[in-house]
């Protein structure tokens, strides 16, 4: 089972003034590290932005493509100024099978996301069936500032239709060099 919550906590609905969205602040997050520590994005550096992707949990054969891929390509995210974590409401147990038999030599892997903060970033959440967690989160993948706010979000209902690594990389050098604003702000 996964560290998400109780069912009635699943399903509240997220108050629609708290759910992350491009130029608000983004919501407080702090979680556990795969291999020790924590990480917190209050914390975070980057001279960019930092990305923050969620991830359905070691379960999902599309998260493990995913985050193989961006495990690979850390060093391209780093040459544009960006720090990457990929997080999960997954277990301590878990999150280190995931490193291990996902080969994430490299990716900074967050564990024990909690409902509360899924909601807060408006991540769609799933009951699970067919040997899945009870309860887990959709994808999400946002670009925040070093100030703190939110540049980018892109949320999905369901495993597939995720943002492709070229394009993202591609958005960060078009948006950094041009000076472009965040958009879906309004």
């Amino acid at each position: 089972m996964t560290a998400i919550g109780t069912e009635a906590d699943v399903q509240a609905p997220p108050p629609a003034d708290r759910a992350a969205r491009p130029g608000q602040m983004a919501p407080p997050l702090k979680v556990r590290l795969a291999g020790g520590g924590d990480w917190k994005l209050a914390d975070a550096r980057p001279s960019t932005f930092t990305l923050v992707l969620f991830f359905r949990g070691n379960h999902c054969p599309a998260c493990r493509a995913q985050l193989s891929e961006l495990n690979r390509r850390l060093d391209e995210f780093t040459q544009r100024g960006v720090e990457v974590i990929a997080i999960s409401g997954d277990t301590e147990a878990l999150a280190a099978a995931t490193v291990q038999d996902w080969h994430l030599d490299r990716l900074r892997l967050g564990y024990a996301h909690v409902s509360a903060s899924m909601r807060r970033w408006g991540l769609f959440i799933s009951h699970g069936h067919d040997g899945e967690p009870e309860w887990f989160n959709e994808p999400g993948l946002f670009l925040v500032k070093p100030d703190g706010e939110i540049f980018y979000a892109a949320l999905n209902s369901m495993p597939f239709g995720r943002p492709h690594l070229d394009e993202i990389l591609n958005g960060i050098g078009f948006v950094t060099t041009a000076g472009y604003p965040a958009r879906g702000e309004a």
